[in-house]
Order: C-alpha cells, then sequence, then structure tokens
C-alpha cells in the first residue's frame, strides 16, 4: 500500500504543470543553446578572429608542462612513457563566456518583449460587463410600480 501512494504521490508531482513546463524549457533551453553556440562559432568569431590576425580564441591556452614524448633505452625498453602537455585553455573560457552572453541577452530581448506585451495587453480597455438580466420578482415589482405611478 505504501509503495502504490510513493507511485502516486511522484505521478502527481511529475505530472504537475510547473515540472511539465520546465522541462520543456530546458529541452528547448539546450537548442537553443546548440544554436547560439553555431551563431557564436560561425558567424561573430570569425570576424573578429580576423581583427585580431587569425586568432581562433578556443586555441588560445598557456602550456603549464610541456608534452614529453617517451623514452626507450638501447635495449628498446621503454623508460619513461610519453606525457601529454598540460595546458591552461583560456580561449575556451573566453568562448563560453561570449556564449553566456549572446544567451543572456537574447533571453533579456525575449522577456522584455514579452513584457511588454503583457503590458499592452493589461492596458487594453476592458470591455464593461453586460448588465445582469432581471429576476422574475424585479420585473414584477417594476410593473407593480408602473402601474402605481400611472395612478
Amino acid at each position: 500500500m505504501a509503495k502504490s501512494s510513493f507511485i502516486q504521490e511522484f505521478k502527481d508531482f511529475a505530472m504537475r504543470g510547473n515540472v511539465v513546463d520546465m522541462a520543456v524549457g530546458v529541452i528547448i533551453g539546450g537548442a537553443f543553446g546548440k544554436i547560439v553556440t553555431s551563431v557564436v562559432n560561425d558567424i561573430i568569431m570569425p570576424p573578429i578572429a580576423m581583427l585580431m590576425g587569425n586568432v581562433n580564441f578556443s586555441d588560445l591556452s598557456v602550456t603549464l608542462k610541456a608534452a614529453q614524448p617517451e623514452v626507450v633505452n638501447e635495449a628498446g625498453e621503454v623508460v619513461q612513457a610519453a606525457t601529454e602537455a598540460i595546458t591552461l585553455n583560456y580561449g575556451a573560457f573566453i568562448q563560453t563566456c561570449i556564449d553566456f552572453l549572446i544567451v543572456a541577452f537574447c533571453i533579456f530581448l525575449l522577456i522584455k518583449g514579452m513584457n511588454k506585451l503583457k503590458k499592452e495587453k493589461e492596458e487594453a480597455p476592458a470591455e464593461p460587463a453586460p448588465e445582469p438580466e432581471p429576476t422574475k420578482e424585479e420585473v414584477l415589482l417594476t410593473e407593480i410600480r408602473d402601474l402605481l405611478a400611472k395612478k
């Protein structure tokens, strides 16, 4: 019995409107992130790289430790294995920051537009509510009043 109530509680939680809306937002946000990354990498960064002398930001790095080649002794035994260079890739960080700024700016514009539409909708004059139909008692009382007024 406790198991089915746990499952029902989870189902109620998962099907709540806010959770579903959030899931849709995350999925669309992921797709939007790919679009922004493409805009940054394929449209914005090439002209910037050209202005900076064909520098690719994602390739910018500082080598902390150089790569070491494999060392083999005269007998052909490996004395020291090859190691890759250790680098601090600040160019990738710059690229990610630019991506973030563009996403943040696009979201700002989207929310600003939505707020403007919402404000216009709130400012639109509401149509006056139609007067309610009089009840049978009110109609009868009005007729009585009119008859008494004629006398």
